[in-house]
This record gives structure tokens, C-alpha cells and sequence, in this order.
């Protein structure tokens, strides 16, 4: 229970809303800088299963459970698979593409012998005459005249370059719920058996491969959420559904924005925030938020723009990909990161808008609003919530409150799941009827709260029972 006997790092003042992911990479495969990503500002850690060995992850996740309760937060580990590998496989130097030109692809091929490009995934057996194929992370437009004998043949609409294992984006194609891979089920089983909190899950195309993820990791007896990764046409054509069913949403916004286009992704990313703040589902902001910072000590400006924009439509989290994987200043980036989110809610006070709550409330978001409009009408200092399962936490923070949320829970995995959600901060303590009192008296006695402070409290008189919240309570401290 390492949130329990520490005093915050953190005062409620500076306390930042929205969450930071950080990438664990070569850059920072040590516990120090670990540790220092979290000091910094990181709130969860990706690993990324593209890459790296089980034994190597297996260190990262002690690492990352170590330093968290060495600094006294909890820290949200995510498991991001890899999913179909679409790829180029391998070929000696360059291939040389020009406008008009008849290519073919074929899985596994020898490039050297039957003239085929390789590939890592097999293609003819997905793709059909007349889908866009899409070649190097965008850069050569290809159309498909037609598969036969397992091989795919296209023609390039665009002259340019093929380097081996570039990647491949398929626009037009439907997987038919064939996204998890031999590969991920097992990385599933490892992130299983590791306790991992989240799960991202890549290319997601309907809400069926989430309802399919979600059954294996239930039949493996994992608790992990699930965070649907929209970076395909399909996902943006079934995002509504897709919202609905999964635990969380990821803006991929690299492959996005070749599967759809780049003008659209602002959009996009707007919709799927609001839909986010609708479901009480929260939202991460992905890819090239400071890419500058892979290289360079400091920002652009239109770099801190786009993160202050991702601050002010209300995303619960923004995250750092290569900057803290393979970039030479992965503190700095997450420093960074946190300055332009303290100073745009400081200085502006955003009030995201998203579509109209569905009539049919239920008690628990009835109640939440309550808590929220009674907690802003007494200027109270906090709002504190009583959670079992992380849910109260979840509906309260939909509502974007400006009050800082203070979660008690007697389960660590509820609050390491809590650590990306807007606006609050969880405190592991046993279940106890008067959780919420005493975790705010030993705030009190620890100067994070004062004499005179207004707390209002959400509790259920079942406690560690989900979905038994029913009493809010004023407390003046």
C-alpha cells in the first residue's frame, strides 16, 4: 500500500490534470531514469512489444513497480502490442519506384530470385482488386490490380523509395477480427502473468476485437483495461461503438493520419476526446508530440501548441513515444510535457464540451454531477471519492472538475488504473467506513490540506463493494 504513509510530492495546487505516458526504450532502460521519469512527471509507462526481449520486460516491470513505491504514486504500466505485422521484410539496399510501375508483394518472398518484395505479413490472403496499399509510412501510394498464388500485385501511383521493413497501411482492407496475433496472445499471457494495468491494443478496426481481447484476458484472470488504439479508417468509421466497449482510447495519430488523412486527424482527435468525455472513457493523445526532443534539448512552439491543445479538448493523458524510448532527452522531454500542462490550466480555464448525456442517468452519474455542482457551489478544496472498482473516480472526472480528485481505494490495481484518469490522485488504504475521513485528517496533518478547508466526499455504506456509492457528505476541516 505505498500511497498510504507518504505525504504527497506533489502539493493540490500544482497537482497537474491531465496524465503524461512515457515510452520505456533504450533511453531509459534503468531504473534511475525510471525513476526519474516518474519524479518528472510520468504518470504511466508504456512498453512497447514490438520490441524487446520477456526477460528485459520482466526487469522494466519491477523497475516501474520499485520506483513507484520508492516516490509513493502509482504508476500505470501499459502492455502495447504489436498486432499484425505490416510490414516489408528483408532486401538488400533500396527498391526504386516509379509512377505507373507493376510491383509485386509476396510474403516472406525472396526479392533476389523471384523479383517480389517481401513482406512480413501475408497479404494476399486480406487485400483485394481496387484497395490502396500504402507503402513506407505513407510516402508511396500503391493501388491493387490483383492477387493471385498468394501473390499481391499493385501499381504505384507516385514515384519514391522502398527500404526494408518500412511499414504498410492498408486503408480499404477489413481484417475480419483477425488483429491478434499468435505473437500477441502470448505477450497477453506474459502481461497476465505480470500484472500489467492496461492493455493497447494495435489496429483495431470494431468494437469486436475489443469484446474478443476482453474475453482472453478474462480467461487468462487478468484485470487488465483495455486501450483501443484508433489508427485505421475502420476504427474512425465504427469509433462510436468502439468507445463504448473498450476501457480507454489512444489518438494514434501516425498511422492515422495515412490511413485517413493528416487534415483530418485534428478532427478526429476532437471527436474521440468528446466521445471519451461522453462514456467516461479516458482519452490519450499519441505520436510526435515532441519528436523535436528526440534530438534537441527544447521544444518547437508549435510542439507546446499541440500539447496545450490536447489540455484544453479535455484529453485525461498525453503521451511520449520515441522522445523517451530512443531520444537523447527523455527527463527533459517529461518535463517539458508538465510545464505546458500546468501552465494552460492554470491560465486558462478550459471547459471541454461533448455530446449531450444520454437521458436515461443512472444513479452513479446522477451522482457524480451532484458532487461536482455541490463541491463547486461551497468552493470546496477537493473532492474525495470512495472506489472499489475506480468507477466513481471515472464519472466524476468526466465532468472536467476543476477541484482536485482524490481517490481512496483498498486495491492497488484501481489506483494504478486511476493514474491516467483527468484530475485525480489515488491513495491505496484498507476498506474502512471512514476511509475518506481519515485519509483526509492525515492529509490535514500533513499540510496538504488546512483548517478551514471544505471536502466533499462520495461514499457507499458498503465499502469495497462496487457500485454502492450513495451518500455525498460536506466535511469542514
Amino acid at each position: 500500500m505505498y500511497t498510504t504513509d507518504r505525504v504527497p510530492n506533489v502539493p493540490l495546487k500544482n497537482f497537474k490534470r491531465t496524465k503524461i505516458i512515457a515510452t520505456v526504450g533504450p533511453s531509459t532502460n534503468t531504473y534511475e531514469i525510471i525513476l526519474k521519469l516518474i519524479k518528472a512527471g510520468a504518470n504511466g509507462l508504456r512498453l512497447n512489444f514490438s520490441h524487446g526481449t520477456e526477460s528485459e520486460r520482466i526487469q522494466q516491470i519491477k523497475w516501474i513497480r520499485a520506483a513507484a513505491e520508492e516516490y509513493g504514486k502509482p504508476v500505470a504500466i501499459i502492455q502495447d502490442l504489436q498486432g499484425p505485422k505490416m510490414r516489408l521484410g528483408d532486401f538488400e539496399g533500396t527498391v526504386t519506384v516509379q509512377t505507373g510501375q507493376d510491383l509485386a508483394f509476396g510474403y516472406q518472398a525472396d526479392y533476389e530470385r523471384t523479383g517480389q518484395i517481401p513482406t512480413q505479413y501475408d497479404l494476399s490472403k486480406k487485400v483485394k482488386r481496387g484497395e490502396r496499399l500504402y507503402l513506407f509510412d505513407g510516402k508511396v501510394h500503391t493501388v491493387v490490380t490483383g492477387v493471385k498464388d498468394g501473390v499481391v500485385h499493385v501499381r504505384a501511383e507516385n514515384s519514391g523509395i522502398l527500404l526494408r521493413r518500412k511499414g504498410i497501411n492498408l486503408p480499404d482492407t477489413d481484417f475480419a477480427g483477425d488483429i491478434i496475433t499468435a505473437k500477441d496472445r502470448k505477450d497477453i499471457a506474459f502481461g497476465s502473468e505480470h500484472a500489467v494495468d492496461y492493455v493497447a491494443l494495435s489496429f483495431v478496426q470494431t468494437a469486436q476485437d475489443i469484446i474478443k481481447l476482453r474475453t482472453i484476458l478474462k480467461n487468462l484472470g487478468s484485470k487488465a483495461r483495455i486501450i483501443a488504439k484508433i489508427e485505421t479508417k475502420a476504427a474512425v468509421e465504427h469509433i462510436d461503438k468502439i468507445v463504448q466497449e473498450t476501457d480507454a482510447v489512444m489518438v494514434a495519430r501516425g498511422d492515422l493520419a495515412i490511413e485517413t488523412s493528416p487534415e483530418s486527424v485534428p478532427i478526429e482527435q476532437r471527436h474521440i476526446i468528446g466521445l471519451g468525455l461522453r462514456y467516461a472513457k479516458p482519452t490519450i493523445v499519441a505520436t510526435q508530440m515532441l519528436a523535436t526532443m528526440t534530438e534537441q534539448p527544447e521544444p518547437t512552439r508549435a510542439e507546446v501548441s499541440d500539447i496545450a491543445t490536447a489540455v484544453l479538448l479535455g484529453a485525461d493523458c498525453v503521451m511520449l513515444s520515441e522522445e523517451t524510448a530512443s531520444g537523447h532527452y527523455p527527463v527533459e522531454a517529461v518535463k517539458v510535457m508538465k510545464r505546458v500542462i500546468l501552465y494552460t490550466q492554470i491560465n486558462v480555464q478550459a471547459s471541454p464540451s461533448f455530446p449531450e448525456i444520454p437521458k436515461d442517468q443512472n444513479r452513479q452519474e446522477a451522482i457524480s454531477m451532484a458532487v461536482i455542482n455541490l463541491a463547486r457551489n461551497i468552493e470546496a478544496r477537493a473532492i474525495v471519492a470512495e472506489t472499489e472498482s475506480g468507477t466513481t473516480a471515472l464519472q466524476i472526472a468526466k465532468h472536467r472538475p476543476s477541484i482536485p480528485i482524490i481517490s481512496v481505494t483498498p486495491n492497488n490495481y484501481t489506483a494504478q488504473q486511476l493514474a491516467l484518469v483527468f484530475g485525480t490522485k489515488s491513495y491505496v488504504r484498507p476498506i474502512d467506513r471512514l476511509a475518506a475521513t481519515k485519509l483526509t485528517n492525515w492529509l490535514k496533518q500533513n499540510k496538504v490540506l488546512k483548517t478551514g478547508d471544505m471536502i466533499v466526499t462520495a461514499s457507499g455504506q458498503y465499502p469495497g463493494v462496487v457500485g454502492t456509492t450513495d451518500t455525498i457528505k460536506v466535511r469542514l476541516l
